[in-house]
């Protein structure tokens, strides 16, 4: 009886896996007898990323069962596939239609779940606010889908913690030995992550989102504590401020703090000619 010796090969690409495998087997790629076991995946921000991944073996050279004894663990017995050069084509075009799909559709495709989008949960407008069952439920949903999501991720985080805090807004907590690494350089996961998911659970839940990774909002908010400080000192000598340049997720506890401390007087973020932000704090224009 004749058995079929099949190798497995990973790769970044599906191109560079075939030629890995013609390489192995000394073989061209039309020799091949390939099954793809997994297409590879760019992934989001270094998460969820795959490679390509087949199992391979040369068509033309069958080895004797006396030889394959020799190496049980890579013995598979398969069925013949039919590789043409055409086809190879054909799969290297689709993988790179496929990665040229707008980056941020890609991203949520393949990041959030199919059934957190596509099954709304249904929030009675006439709920009161007061009523604490609701957002209750929201966060016991989020908590089960956030953790299913994250369990796919590489990165080593304890079960992601999902509470309430305030009436209409929801705790989300990363902690963990690769928390840290959700943060990014100057806080670029933090900002991709908390859209992300404001995105899902507003539109979804219709509640706000706080995002706690690794205590970087909080330390956020302690630098930021500091520096209003300097601010309304200038504000309560000359009754007015323009702040420095502050980044996204700055400029959103600034203004936080700023409209609660002078709710007398107008608070508004402002930007320059190159997208760059910071706000102005003066009085009421009376007539």
């Amino acid at each position: 009886m004749m058995k079929t010796r099949m190798i497995k090969i990973e790769a970044e690409t599906l191109e560079k896996a075939y030629q890995d495998a013609a390489s192995s087997l000394k073989c061209s790629v039309t020799e091949l007898v390939v099954e793809v076991v997994q297409l590879p995946k760019k992934g989001y921000l270094g998460l969820l990323k795959k490679n390509a991944i087949i199992v391979a073996a040369n068509e033309n050279r069958n080895l004797k069962e006396e030889e394959i004894k020799k190496e049980p663990e890579a013995e598979v017995q398969v069925e013949k596939i039919e590789v043409k050069e055409v086809e190879v084509e054909e799969t290297k075009n689709s993988i790179s239609k496929t990665l040229k799909v707008d980056k941020v559709k890609s991203a949520i495709n393949s990041v959030i779940p199919k059934n957190i989008l596509s099954t709304p949960f249904s929030r009675n407008k006439n709920v009161e606010v007061e009523d604490m069952s609701y957002i209750n439920d929201v966060v016991k949903e989020v908590s089960h889908e956030i953790n299913g999501l994250f369990k796919l991720a590489c990165f080593k985080i304890d079960d992601i913690s999902v509470s309430v805090y305030d009436k209409e807004t929801i705790l989300i907590e990363f902690n963990g030995e690769d928390s840290a690494l959700l943060i990014g350089k100057e806080g670029y996961r933090y900002k991709a992550i908390s859209y992300m998911l404001f995105n899902w659970i507003n539109a979804k839940y219709k509640v706000q989102l706080r995002l706690e990774i690794a205590e970087f909002l909080k330390n956020q908010e302690d630098s930021i504590s500091r520096y209003i400080e300097t601010v309304c000192e200038t504000i309560d000598k000359d009754g007015k401020v323009q702040t420095k340049i502050l980044d996204d997720v700055l400029i959103q506890i600034a203004l936080k703090e700023l409209r609660e401390k002078y709710p007398q007087k107008y608070v508004v973020i402002r930007a320059t000619k190159d997208g760059m932000k910071y706000i102005v704090v003066n009085n009421y224009h009376t007539n």
